[in-house]
């Protein structure tokens, strides 16, 4: 196989920076990047501002991003590279931009770059002492190693790309299991959907058990008489937990035969302690290595210096409790060690974690953390005051019926995440091997995998 090397500004159409300039933010406008919003080769709008359009358009004038075209993170977190696979909503500051020609030398480049040996070669034309940098110059003539063939290059990019499109699947299949056991959450716990179709049935002379059936499960009349008795009588002990009336309560009207709790009420905080030399990077999670956004959990970069953390166990709820507004949760699927800095909730009753979890999932709770922080720069939770947030709380055998019924997500979820796991290990392993020639795409293989 044979193989040439070219620099970035021959390979792409231009290579160029986005604006170093700081646009006044905005309440209503378009999406403003810089080098810290992309994480692990996406792109995270969570915590981006916005500004004007008119701000946008002067930025885009310069360094407008199109699909296909390839980000690097210039400032900070240096060498960080994403591919713009979707029609792009953002301008960019601070950030490289590789204009590519097509979407094959788009994915070539993606993956080029993020090869140990561009990762290398990015650290030694990196400047600054107090804050990382590289020059655009020198993005400009970054060598680009790749095949002399295209149809090898477009080979390799499939076997990669295929590997994350799975990767990519996956991550939205977690998405829409965790939407899927919130929304059930807000509709038993939030909204009382069950307990307010007892309480119309009962004014129109209706079944209010089949009204709280049809509620919980989304059936019509019709479609409960079809389903098979077990699943019918499973569906209808648990519609009869719920009550048929409301009443007062110190926050406002909930359920009859609920109570007001707080958190303390139902969980505490878990005072374990771990040695640090018996933990590895996959099972200690700090605030770092926590994803915003109920992202969930990444790898951390190294164990702390000190002989010892807080531990927590398989089914703790870890909440990162620095700057509560990133939003940082995670359900444990395994025992580890904690930063100081993590919360671990333990629930104080057995097969209720799902819903201790699914509690502290809820926007309120990260408000109320904000609302109660103490500092302004970097707001930390006051735990006395977090394990003194009150809410409506179900009679136990619901919050077990909830729990139980959303387990099976979680445990899809992990098993999701395993088989993720694997897909990149093998994709990190392929990557700088097929990258650099060691590893070779046979004929047979291209006409598999060619489009």
């Amino acid at each position: 196989m044979m193989w040439t090397e070219v620099t970035a500004n021959n390979f792409c159409a231009s290579v160029r920076d986005g604006t170093h300039d700081s646009p006044k933010p905005v309440e209503k406008g378009r999406y403003l990047i810089t080098s810290r919003h992309i994480i692990g080769g996406k792109i995270d709008l969570s915590n981006a501002y916005l500004i004007s359009n008119d701000d946008f358009d002067a930025i885009n004038k310069r360094s407008k991003v199109d699909r296909w075209d390839v980000l690097i993170s210039m400032i900070g977190t240096v060498g960080e590279p994403c591919l713009v696979k979707d029609e792009p909503e953002f301008a960019i500051k601070n950030i490289g931009l590789f204009k590519t020609k097509n979407e094959l030398d788009g994915r070539w480049l993606y993956y080029y770059l993020t090869s140990p040996r561009a990762q290398t070669l990015i650290r030694q034309h990196s400047r600054g002492t107090t804050q990382a940098y590289v020059p655009l110059g020198a993005l400009r003539e970054f060598p680009i190693r790749m095949p002399k063939d295209r149809e090898v290059m477009r080979a390799i990019t499939n076997i990669l790309g295929g590997l994350d499109d799975k990767i990519d699947l996956n991550r939205r299949i977690n998405q829409t299991l965790e939407t899927m056991a919130q929304a059930i959450f807000k509709s038993w716990f939030v909204d009382f959907d069950p307990v307010k179709a007892k309480i119309a049935a009962i004014e129109q002379g209706e079944d209010p058990l089949r009204a709280a059936m049809c509620a919980i499960s989304g059936k019509t009349d019709t479609e409960l008489d079809q389903m098979p008795r077990e699943h019918h009588n499973q569906l209808a002990a648990t519609a009869a937990l719920f009550s048929d009336a409301m009443e007062e309560s110190e926050l406002w009207e909930i359920p009859k035969g609920w109570g007001i709790k707080s958190v303390s009420n139902i969980a505490r905080f878990a005072t374990g302690k771990v040695e640090v030399p018996s933990l590895t990077v996959e099972n200690y999670i700090s605030t770092e290595n926590m994803l915003e956004n109920r992202g969930g959990i990444s790898h951390a970069s190294s164990l702390p210096v000190v002989a010892t953390v807080p531990t927590f166990e398989s089914g703790n709820v870890l909440v990162s409790n620095i700057r509560p507004y990133f939003k940082k949760i995670w359900l444990a699927r395994f025992d580890g060690g904690r930063s100081n800095d993590v919360l671990c909730f333990e629930a104080k009753e057995d097969g209720c974690q799902e819903f201790l979890y699914n509690l502290l999932y809820q926007d309120i709770f990260f408000e109320f953390m904000m609302r109660t922080s103490k500092g302004a720069k970097m707001p930390r939770g006051d735990k006395e005051a977090i394990a003194g947030w009150k809410f409506p709380c179900a009679p136990l055998e619901l919050r077990k019926a909830f729990s139980k019924k959303v387990r099976t997500f979680y445990s899809y979820i992990e098993s999701i995440n395993l088989e993720s796991k694997q897909l990149s290990e093998l994709r990190d392993t392929l990557l700088p091997k097929l990258l650099s020639g060691d590893l070779s795409v046979a004929d047979s293989e291209m006409k598999r995998v060619g489009r």
